[in-house]
């Protein structure tokens, strides 16, 4: 009985820790050109679950959108720190849960 109990709650456990793909869109100061296009992409392809094909750069309006696929989404902070090392400064951090069409 216990032992049957333990299997069930562990596999809800399981079950419900999946990766959960989600959206972000991050305002960045100071892209400017391809190359600095490339310094944040690069920062970004070194994150654990993150979706290489969908990172997407305006350089234009300052916007970085792309998907990870993680159990808990990429944090503010997690975020600052990988733009801040990259040479820019992140303005605005959404994220929502993605959904494919």
């Amino acid at each position: 009985m216990k032992k049957s109990t333990y299997l069930a709650i562990l596999s809800l456990v399981s079950f419900f820790s999946l990766a959960e793909p989600r959206y972000y869109e991050l305002r960045v100061d100071g892209l400017a050109c391809p190359y600095c296009a490339y310094g944040i992409e690069k920062k970004l392809k070194s994150l654990q679950g993150m979706d290489r094909n969908t990172i997407n750069i305006k350089l234009n309006e300052g916007l970085v959108i792309f998907v990870a696929d993680t159990e808990a989404a990429i944090t503010e902070p997690e975020l600052k720190g990988l733009i801040d090392d990259a040479g820019f400064t992140l303005k605005q951090y959404k994220v929502q849960a993605y959904y494919e069409k």
